[in-house]
């Protein structure tokens, strides 16, 4: 069903599905950058709550401020309101009847905001999974490039247009450079998955061997020929993967 969270002001909209049990453990879904909660049938969020479903879970997927069907404008998106997007959804779940455990679930630049919130909410949070990660925005802020355009990381622009005419605020370049990505995610304690295809080239790798090295109990798996959407013949084992890890323990 539809759901509306209220953060600051701004109606962020979502989708919470349930099984037909007395309780059961969710699964908190975040998409990437530009993205959304996944409308289509085959986007990869969509797969996923779908194999977690059929697994007999439930999940709650969301659209960040400014994009989808949520209340606001992304040129005003920053990390640091999706991370509010987050905790708010974090709250409004946790206010939920019938729930036994809470399980975070980012891609790309969602992993980066669930695996922060996850470091602000360890007790909260029984298990993480981070679909690769774009924690190397802070390193591409730093430098002065966001999806293949180049800036003056010194002299940070109001706006930025990407090649797709995307327009990004120059608070989101500002808020990348110095984020603390790595520093507040290894205060989470628990079980992580981390997931990344070696064929991405939208994200590094070495963002998932970054936390990998931070995480004390964690898992890597690289998958052989994905892309940064896991698509095609690796979506399978991507979905069977995600699904053991939250269903087993």
């Amino acid at each position: 069903m539809d759901v509306e969270i209220k953060r600051d002001g701004l109606k962020l909209h979502g989708v919470l599905e349930t099984p037909a049990t007395p309780s059961y453990d969710i699964v908190i879904l975040m998409h990437g950058f530009t993205g959304d909660l996944g409308y289509q049938k085959t986007a990869l969020l969509a797969q996923i709550a779908q194999s977690l479903h059929e697994a007999g879970l439930a999940t709650i997927r969301f659209d960040f401020n400014g994009c989808g069907k949520s209340e606001g404008q992304f040129s005003k998106m920053t990390m640091p309101n999706e991370i509010a997007d987050g905790q708010a959804i974090l709250a409004y779940t946790k206010s939920l009847p019938n729930i036994r455990r809470i399980y975070l679930l980012g891609h790309s630049q969602g992993g980066v905001v669930a695996s922060m919130l996850a470091g602000y909410y360890p007790e909260d949070i029984a298990k993480l999974v981070l679909l690769a990660p774009a924690a190397t925005l802070k390193d591409d802020a730093q430098k002065g490039k966001l999806m293949g355009v180049k800036y003056n990381p010194d002299a940070i622009p109001e706006t930025l247009t990407l090649d797709d005419g995307t327009v990004v605020g120059g608070f989101y370049l500002r808020t990348a450079q110095t984020l603390p990505i790595y520093e507040v995610a290894q205060h989470y304690a628990g079980p992580v998955c981390l997931m990344h295809g070696d064929q991405d080239k939208v994200v590094d790798m070495v963002a998932s061997k970054r936390y990998h090295a931070i995480y004390q109990h964690s898992e890597l798996h690289i998958v052989a020929g994905a892309t940064h959407q896991f698509r095609e013949a690796t979506r399978s084992e991507t979905l069977k993967l995600v699904t053991r890890f939250l269903i087993n323990g």
